[in-house]
């Protein structure tokens, strides 16, 4: 295969006009399908008629959302190799020129924004700038000589009529066909996602949540029954998987906050190293193979996960805007985890459990929260961008988190002392032993997040801290004895 030779970097080329692309170039991400995105956020009913739009074509159809969805481009992701390029190529005095197919308010933004761009060509109500009609705006601003820069193979036609491509982020068969086109003046190649960018954007490690799913097994004592630990090993992955398919679903429609997040800007769809399109893809398969395995195990499975997407969607969505009412939805949805274990293998769960769960999970659903405003208060922030809550509510939900965690512990209290637990346990006064540990771990956990030390989801934090795990492992010990083991 013969391919170009790379462009010179002469006195004369230099200055040639520099066009550059926006989605997929100047910024990995396609701006209108966030436009998409913040539009229904914004007005859901907006969303029935994007259809009808689509109709009209596709100039109407990107200029009905550009003027509703209030769309923001200072947190976008860019890509700053590129954009140091252009800055460099700037200074020596070339013309540089934004020819995007996103909306003309967009691409105005972004023009303004970094300040590089001689003049923005971009789409209107009237026309969509894209491949032919791109390249003969393009010829019309700056003639028949010109560099272009872009990503995919829609950009073909106009590379053909340049006098030279830079490639940024081009798959290898676009880039084969650029370069038996034109000369290549600048390569910036494509990065492609990882395995560890791909077990971030599912948020594998949040699936050690899903363990609580196995505690009706481990409080009935029947771990040793190899049917029911494999229906719950089945349970574990249908809950993971739908887990990994809501948090997908959640990061996309939380883009703009987490990109104002000191620590979620870095996940992987907020920085765009996945794009958006194959992030829904692989939501949806993992949603369907989730929902299949609840099938399997059992209707009264199916439908505790289906109430389970159901919550966390409606806390995605809503209720993780309102104070407080987010940090109890999470309790609850801790708390049905349990419940769905119980009925995958159709064990009755004790009111006593219950009410224990949903106190400590509160007090942890409360530990996230705070830890985050511990960050924003560090960095001299106020408030928590997309939530309901300011750095001087951490007066209020320190006493609050900490009353609930001692709430938890009181609840065990008087499950020890009750008749069914004596009962049950050869040795029931051992369980005290485990309080003393709820005592402890909870309040090494409240003293990490006064720290600002919990960077981490606090169940998730637990089994990375080597103190927590000790002390989990004590209390799980202390309880096997006290179930087997008569003292004294």
């Amino acid at each position: 295969m013969n391919q170009s030779p790379s462009l010179p970097l002469n006195t004369e080329n230099e200055y040639i006009p520099l066009i550059i692309d926006l989605d997929g170039t100047l910024t990995p991400t396609d701006t209108l399908i966030e436009s998409i995105i913040r539009l229904i956020k914004n007005n859901p009913l907006d969303g029935l008629k994007l259809p009808f739009w689509m109709l009209s074509g596709r100039a109407v159809f990107k200029s009905n959302i550009a003027t509703r969805a209030d769309f923001s481009v200072e947190n976008l992701p860019y890509r700053q190799p590129l954009v140091d390029y252009l800055r460099s190529e700037k200074e020596k005095g070339r013309r540089i020129i934004l020819a995007t197919a996103a909306h003309r308010s967009i691409a105005e933004s972004v023009a303004k924004h970094l300040g590089l761009f001689d003049s923005v060509l971009a789409s209107d109500e009237k026309r969509n700038l894209k491949g032919k009609i791109k390249l003969e705006a393009i010829r019309e601003t700056v003639g028949e000589r010109f560099v272009y820069a872009g990503d995919s193979a829609a950009d073909l036609p106009i590379w053909k009529a340049a006098e030279a491509a830079i490639l940024v982020g081009a798959s290898s068969q676009v880039s084969k066909a650029a370069r038996r086109m034109t000369p290549i003046e600048r390569e910036f190649p494509r990065i492609n996602p990882g395995g560890i960018v791909w077990l971030r954007a599912l948020r594998i490690h949040q699936w050690l949540k899903n363990l609580l799913l196995f505690v009706p097994l481990l409080t009935a004592f029947s771990f040793l029954d190899g049917s029911k630990l494999t229906t719950m090993i089945v349970a574990f992955f249908a809950f993971s998987l739908a887990a990994s398919a809501t948090y997908v679903v959640n990061d996309l429609w939380d883009l703009e906050n987490d990109r104002s997040h000191p620590r979620k800007r870095n996940r992987p769809f907020a920085n765009a190293s996945i794009t958006i399109p194959t992030g829904i893809t692989v939501a949806a398969g993992a949603m369907m193979v989730a929902l299949m395995l609840a099938a399997f195990i059992s209707n009264g499975f199916f439908l505790m996960l289906l109430l389970y997407i159901t919550l966390t969607s409606a806390y995605s969505w809503v209720l993780k805007e309102y104070v407080l009412i987010d940090v109890v939805m999470l309790s609850l949805l801790y708390t049905l985890r349990i419940l769905a274990g119980a009925v995958a293998i159709s064990i009755p769960t004790s009111s006593w459990l219950l009410a224990f769960s949903v106190f400590i999970f509160f007090s942890l659903a409360l530990v996230k929260r705070c830890s985050e405003l511990v960050s924003i208060g560090q960095i001299g922030g106020e408030a928590a961008r997309g939530r309901d809550y300011r750095v001087t509510d951490l007066i209020v939900l320190w006493p609050l988190g900490i009353g609930a965690a001692l709430c938890a512990v009181v609840v065990f209290g008087l499950f020890i002392s009750a008749a069914e637990t004596q009962a049950r346990y050869v040795s029931a006064q051992l369980l005290w032993f485990v309080a003393i540990g709820l005592i402890y771990w909870l309040g090494r956990l409240w003293i990490k997040t006064a720290r600002g030390e919990m960077h981490d989801d606090p169940l998730v934090f637990a089994l990375k801290d080597s103190g927590s795990r000790m002390t989990i492992l004590a209390m799980l010990l202390a309880t096997l004895v006290a179930h087997s083991i008569h003292i004294g």
